[in-house]
């Protein structure tokens, strides 16, 4: 082999490498794939089935599947707190265990649906795996081995046991059948309802919350962690892990990057989406808890996607030029802005029924910011239960 050949190896394989990954994303197919990660799980040798494997009590958590409304089939966990389970434990136990095909049937269903001050978090998850992968059991032990919340979680369209393959609208449509369901079958009111998603599932979130406030529905909270605010924007900078670039590489080719990104086929436009969100409550003088939860040292998704959002949500009730003059609204901002060291701060911008809440924590990295004191706070003042407004 020629010394030139071997010279250009280093860098070539490399870029072909490269080459081919950009061609492959360029198919919705194959970017879907690479997206949604919707076949990369555990379920080879877990069973999400028994969630005692996961550390629950026996039968305290429900496994079901529910309904969209163009015909798929969405696998869910419904969680009991562990209080409330506690002193109904021996006629649960009593119980069969495993997937239900009636959960209305269930004990845990009536414990919910019969409680008219019942609390329930809609939690939607991020990419890959199911819902009982990863840190996720961790963090429904978090939220419910001490509180009074009740926490449904499903599996979008494509992933773990659910039918079909993911799309932006066909993940709306699964939030949407999960929220229809938590106050229509459940018969649990939006006003005790927080919805709460995590990296790709903050994007669902913003997309339902939207959808919902057009409606005249207001939920008692909207929690992001670890947000981004469309996915061509983040994907411009994006780095796996904060080292392998996927984009990156093309920013110095401004053209070829706008090119590339418009292959993009699911969009998630969160920030286009919490603007109107605004709005929408705006216009009819409804109520918002929206909050921002990110850590400074989230290596996969940066934390100044946040700001963008922040500033989008707020756009949604001030004048647009009070919003694209950024050194205006960074001074304004400020001025709401309370530092909690050189890594950390909390900025709150109020507006009639309407409160948006951004905080930076320090640590956490992109998973276990779920389990960190911002998140269960931001649950805990959404339900009104820290003291300023009625639980």
């Amino acid at each position: 082999m020629p010394r030139y050949w071997t010279a250009a190896l280093p860098v070539g394989v490399p870029l072909v490498l490269y080459g081919l990954f950009l061609g492959l994303a360029s198919s919705p197919f194959f970017q879907r794939h690479f997206l949604y990660a919707h076949k990369i799980n555990t379920l080879w040798w877990t069973d999400t089935n028994r969630p005692q494997h996961w550390g629950f009590a026996k039968n305290q958590v429900t496994p079901f599947s529910l309904a969209t409304v163009d015909g798929e089939s969405l696998y869910a966990w419904h969680v009991l707190p562990l209080p409330l389970y506690s002193k109904h434990e021996a006629e649960l136990v009593a119980q069969s265990s495993g997937l239900v095909e009636n959960i209305q049937q269930t004990l845990n269903f009536r414990l919910l649906r019969e409680d008219p001050n019942a609390r329930l978090v809609l939690f939607f998850h991020g990419n890959a795996g199911h819902v009982a992968q990863h840190i996720r059991p961790s963090f429904y032990h978090v939220l419910t081995d001490t509180s009074t919340y009740h926490i449904l979680a499903v599996d979008y369209r494509g992933f773990g046991h659910s039918s079909g393959s993911p799309t932006e609208e066909g993940l709306i449509l699964d939030a949407s059948a999960t929220v229809d369901w938590a106050v229509h079958v459940a018969g649990v009111s939006p006003d005790r309802i927080v919805l709460l998603g995590h990296s790709l599932g903050t994007a669902v979130v913003s997309a339902v919350a939207e959808r919902y406030a057009h409606t005249g529905i207001d939920f008692a909270g909207v929690v992001l962690a670890a947000a981004f605010s469309s996915l061509p924007t983040m994907l411009s900078g994006y780095a796996i892990a904060g080292y392998l670039p996927i984009l990156r590489p093309l920013a110095a080719f401004p053209e070829l990057l706008t090119r590339v990104l418009g292959f993009v086929v699911d969009d998630w436009d969160s920030a286009a989406r919490l603007t109107r969100l605004v709005r929408a409550v705006k216009a009819r003088n409804g109520r918002l808890n929206l909050s921002l939860v990110h850590a400074r040292n989230d290596w996969d998704i940066p934390y100044h996607e946040d700001d963008k959002l922040f500033a989008a949500a707020v756009g949604g009730f001030l004048a647009e030029s009070q919003v694209t003059d950024a050194e205006n609204f960074a001074s304004q901002k400020e001025e709401k802005t309370l530092r909690l060291g050189d890594d950390a701060f909390v900025s709150s911008w109020s507006h009639g029924g309407i409160e948006i809440r951004q905080e930076l924590f320090p640590y956490g990295g992109h998973n276990d910011v779920l389990m960190y004191a911002p998140v269960s706070l931001a649950i805990i003042r959404s339900f009104g239960l820290d003291g300023t407004a009625e639980a």
